[in-house]
């Protein structure tokens, strides 16, 4: 009888490694309950589907958090999880569970941490049940994953894409990325249009409020001055009108208001006036966003809507906007994080923030400071558009990017990367700090990024063709792991005396691009570092970037009578002029005459 049952458990085990071993056909995501925290988890459900490209995934979530992902890209279907009506109490759950049954998963990815997430898709029976060892639900999980060490607490996420490593998910983790639909987007501008907001204003969004709780709200006074100046400063700017417009949830109109009363501008409240698609629309109409910790501020985010956030009792180490980390205002004190609801004593962690630390992060966000054109500082129009990256494996997008059909060529040496000379193995190679996030930016936007290099290195025997194709397979690698995606290197190899028509700033290297990637050079730009990149741009009619990150590049710059479109002072700043740029012209805005040379 011991040797039977032996064999029993044993043949158990056997068809455990099967299941596991088989790719899985049918996934449920049990998304987390809060509107942040779903858009934090965004990424590691993107990933998922690019490891099983050929399942079919199923979002289950609460009704807020599941209006996140309607016409979702990334997923199959939606469902309701509605705890407080027909899916309450122990009955609902069984119901619930019922429900999940009949679509027989064989997969179930908890991101959701709680007991009950567990216990529903147990008494569905899914075969594999996958999440962090969290509130006692171990023996219901098929296969626990031990949570990370607080002491080594990583951003939210990190958290949810690091679930999935054991699933065979690789990489690091994109930013989040959202999307409204054109229809959604015609109905909100109409709405402001109501509201005596037009569809060419520019709007500092404002969220004061926070479901969480009183605690992580920064004073409404203090926003309406912080929004006042930061308007102004946009007007001053960009000379064009700006509005004010205020965010938040049911319950929050009172202190909507009470922010409006205070301007001298043209504003408006949709405080408890949107559902979660509007609340959408609204964010990503924004040009910048100032708020507390809360699901707008992560809305904003993934919209890549420049985002000023105010913390206080929670921890912005794990919960700062995913790609804007540099946007948070906070004054430590030894109390915070205290991840209170509500301050038993003197709310000190927000009431030392002050207007002026606001203003500031909000400058410094919009990149007045960082961007200047011919001798004269250019006034950004950050783009805040719906976008669907490219880098991801799940086919094309049912939204339009802001910047498809766009093009950006990148010179390498001195522009992505450091230039000691010449390099001849990828030990040497090493990139910019922020290029591979700035990089991201384009390919979430949806234009395509072609590098072209002079590599004469190959020509003079310094280093062969199979040591720059291994620092190549470095770069797509570093840059595929950021969510970056290249269409394609071109490599100029030849010594130049040999007088060849791909060195540039000849043109065959994008010659060749054109007829093999079917770009329009009308809507193309160029980044370099170089006289010669500059000279290339021009002969090719593309717009010209001149980045100045390295010490070669701002030499070259000043020594060199070579007239750029614009003068950025790193790869970040190129970009968002180029974002800007683009934007423009895709909404019909006229656009200054230092971009049109």
């Amino acid at each position: 009888m011991r040797s039977i049952a032996c064999y029993a458990r044993s043949l158990a085990s056997c068809r455990g490694m099967r299941v596991r071993n088989e790719p899985p056909s049918r996934i449920l995501v049990r998304a987390p309950n809060w509107i942040g925290d779903a858009v934090m988890c965004e990424p590691a459900l993107r990933g998922l589907r690019a490891r099983f490209p050929g399942a079919e995934i199923t979002v289950l979530a609460k009704p807020a958090v599941a209006e996140l992902f309607i016409a979702y890209p990334g997923i199959d279907r939606r469902l309701v999880y509605d705890d407080r009506g027909i899916h309450a109490g122990l009955s609902g759950k069984w119901t619930l569970a019922g429900q999940l049954r009949r679509h027989q998963f064989d997969l179930a990815v908890l991101f959701q941490n709680a007991f009950e997430a567990a216990l529903i898709t147990w008494l569905a029976g899914i075969r594999r049940r996958y999440g962090y060892v969290t509130d006692g639900r171990a023996l219901l999980l098929t296969d626990p994953v031990a949570r990370p060490d607080r002491a080594t607490l990583v951003h939210q996420v990190h958290y949810y894409w690091d679930l999935l490593k054991p699933l065979g998910v690789t990489g690091a983790p994109p930013v989040p990325a959202l999307a409204v639909a054109d229809d959604e987007t015609r109905a909100m501008d109409e709405r402001l249009g109501d509201l005596g907001i037009g569809r060419d204003d520019l709007i500092v969004g404002v969220n004061p409020g926070s479901t969480y709780g009183g605690a992580k709200r920064w004073l409404p006074e203090r926003y309406a001055e912080a929004a006042l100046g930061v308007s102004r400063r946009i007007e001053q700017q960009q000379g064009r009108p700006v509005s004010v417009l205020i965010l938040g949830a049911k319950g929050e109109e009172e202190l909507g208001h009470s922010v409006a009363d205070r301007l001298t501008v043209r504003s408006a409240v949709l405080s408890g006036r949107t559902n979660i698609r509007e609340l959408m629309a609204a964010t990503k109409r924004c040009t910048i966003l100032l708020t507390n910790d809360t699901g707008p501020m992560h809305l904003a985010a993934a919209f890549a809507v420049p985002v000023v956030a105010v913390f206080g009792p929670t921890d912005w180490k794990t919960t700062a906007p995913y790609g804007q980390e540099a946007s948070i205002v906070r004054q430590p004190v030894d109390c915070a994080p205290c991840l209170l609801r509500e301050c038993p004593i003197d709310h000190r962690c927000m009431t030392g923030v002050t207007v002026d630390m606001v203003y500031e992060a909000a400058v410094k966000q919009l990149g007045w400071q960082g961007v200047r054109g011919e001798g004269r500082e250019v006034g950004l129009e950050p783009l805040s558009s719906s976008f669907w990256p490219r880098a991801s494996s799940l086919g094309p997008s049912a939204w339009q990017a802001s910047l498809e059909g766009v093009t950006v060529f990148l010179d390498r040496d001195g522009t992505l990367n450091h230039d000691p000379g010449y390099i001849g193995s990828p030990d040497q190679f090493e990139l910019f700090p922020g290029v591979a996030a700035a990089l991201a930016r384009l390919t979430r936007a949806g234009a395509r990024l072609v590098v072209v290099t002079n590599q004469s290195g190959v020509g003079r025997g310094l280093f062969s063709s199979a040591d720059l194709e291994a620092i190549h397979a470095k770069l797509r690698r570093v840059l595929h792991d950021a969510g970056v995606s290249l269409d394609a290197i071109y490599v100029c190899p030849h010594h130049p005396d040999e007088r060849c028509g791909c060195r540039k700033p000849e043109t065959g290297m994008i010659d060749r691009a054109v007829r093999e990637l079917g770009i329009d050079l009308s809507r193309s730009y160029l980044i370099g570092d170089h006289a010669k990149d500059m000279e290339l741009a021009k002969r090719v009619g593309a717009k010209r970037v001149w980045v100045t990150t390295s010490e070669h590049g701002e030499l070259a710059r000043s020594e060199s009578d070579e007239a750029a479109a614009v003068v950025a002072p790193s790869l970040d700043a190129a970009v968002t002029w180029i974002l800007a740029d683009a934007g423009a012209h895709e909404q019909g805005i006229p656009v200054g005459e230092e971009t049109r040379k």
